[in-house]
């Protein structure tokens, strides 16, 4: 069963990459007492998510924070390395926190997962946005199939 609105986020430990090296961050962290938007995406340096989907969200990464955003969080079912590559070639510093799921664990939790086998790609995680508060889900943006509308922060945005 897929999470919704006013639904508690489940526990589960993510890996960014630091400056001094690869660190889990648990949703304890990451939500505990903060305004998140978070975004997920099926892959990084995959096409939509690269021209549109983390480039609208770094952006916008302001105009959220001006709406009571604490933090931004991209999510996807790579690795922190993959990750880390993909915010250097998209030019993220600071305004977007980007978290493997590796194993997709969160992803499977929120019962957001895809499988992308068809492709090549294993299990993947759905195209969505979420803004939680401490860990609550306020809103909740899932795409249908291929599309790129909801999940956009621009709809994001109008939202808040």
């Amino acid at each position: 069963m897929a999470i919704k609105i006013g639904d508690s986020l489940p526990k589960a430990t993510f890996m960014t990459m630091t400056a001094e090296g690869p660190a889990p961050v648990t949703t304890d962290q990451l939500f505990g007492g903060k305004r998140v938007a978070l975004f997920a995406v099926p892959g990084a340096f995959t096409p939509t998510c690269s021209a549109k989907h983390l480039p609208g969200f770094k952006d916008h990464a302001a105009d959220l924070k001006a709406k009571g955003v604490d933090t931004i969080a991209c999510v996807s079912v790579n690795d922190m390395f993959v990750m880390k590559a993909w915010a250097k070639d998209q030019g993220i510093t600071d305004e977007v926190l980007m978290l493997a799921d590796g194993n997709g664990d969160f992803t499977k939790a929120l019962g957001l997962e895809m499988d992308g086998s068809k492709f090549g790609m294993g299990l993947r995680s759905q195209r969505y946005s979420f803004v939680a508060k401490d860990g609550v889900v306020e809103q909740l943006n899932v795409e249908e199939g291929g599309d790129f509308k909801v999940s956009s922060a621009d709809y994001m945005l109008a939202q808040l």
